[in-house]
């Protein structure tokens, strides 16, 4: 399930009775200031031209600090296969309330050629060198301890 299939407060739309809703209605937040983010995976993101650049696959949470630090974007190929997963920076994205999805500041050959890995060999994420380098290469500040 992902945001496409909530309501505009981060709830499951009810179910239509035919078996073709998402299932009984569960309270994920207010949204969009507070959501779930089980209701943000599978999100598509798109870049400003509003071309696909990928999906959310995972929101990873700097448990230091209880942020949100990173999306993790799967890009190209089929999942669990030549899909090349990147990490991008939280406040690199942008919720697009309207169309249920997120915005993503960069050109789609720009994020091709983006740092990114496999399923199999994740970075060190708490790597300071690492999120230097993630955030320059998408413009974006890490926030402080």
């Amino acid at each position: 399930m992902n945001h496409a299939s909530k309501d505009t407060h981060g709830k499951r739309k009810p179910d239509d009775g035919a078996g073709k809703g998402p299932g009984p209605s569960i309270r994920h937040g207010p949204g969009p200031e507070l959501m779930s983010a089980a209701a943000l995976v599978g999100d598509s993101v798109v870049n400003c031209h509003h071309e696909e650049v990928g999906d959310i696959k995972e929101i990873m949470l700097d448990m230091r600090s209880g942020r949100v630090g990173y999306a993790l974007l799967s890009f190209g190929g089929f999942p669990g296969m030549g899909e090349k997963l990147f990490t991008v920076p939280w406040n690199a994205l942008t919720l697009d309330t309207l169309n249920k999805r997120f915005i993503l500041d960069v050109e789609k050959a720009r994020l091709e050629s983006a740092p990114g890995f496999s399923m199999n060999n994740w970075p060190n994420m708490a790597d300071a060198t690492w999120a230097r380098e993630i955030h320059a290469y998408y413009g974006t500040q890490p926030f402080g301890p």
